[in-house]
Formats: C-alpha cells, structure tokens, sequence
C-alpha cells in the first residue's frame, strides 16, 4: 500500500543511518521499525492480580457449616423453607 508519510527530522535521519548500517532499503527498515514500535505499542498492559485476604466469618459457638439447613432454621426460623 503506497501512503505520505511525514517524518520528523530525527527519525528520518535514524532509519536512513540503520539503512545504510544494515545494507538494506529506507523502506524495508521504517516497515520493520513500525512493525516492532506498534507490537509494542499495543501490548496490553500486565494488570496485578486481585487478591483478597481470608478473615474467620466469626460463627458462634453451637452453630455449624455441616448442617446448613440448622443455621437457616436458627437464623430464619422453621419457615426457611
């Protein structure tokens, strides 16, 4: 695809040197560069993990999690159901 591409003075002045450095054309090196430069551009950004700290529910004494149907009976009455 042909496009009009304004560069500023330095970056013209960079590829134009990495051409001749690397023995290849203007325009395979500004593709290679752009390439790279928008791969990482659009790299999604590492997010940290979401981590929550454990805290004891603090269930009084006489009450247990092996009988759910007894806590909802205690804490709801005998119409839980």
């Amino acid at each position: 695809m042909r496009t009009t591409l304004t560069l500023d003075p330095d970056v013209s002045a960079k590829a134009r040197k990495g051409a001749a450095r690397l023995g290849q054309p203007f325009k395979r090196v500004v593709n290679s560069a752009l390439r790279l430069g928008l791969a990482e551009l659009l790299k999604p950004v590492p997010v940290k993990p979401y981590r929550t700290k454990a805290r004891p529910l603090g269930l009084n004494e006489g009450f247990s999690y092996d009988n759910v149907s007894e806590l909802l009976a205690r804490a709801e009455g005998e119409d839980h159901k």
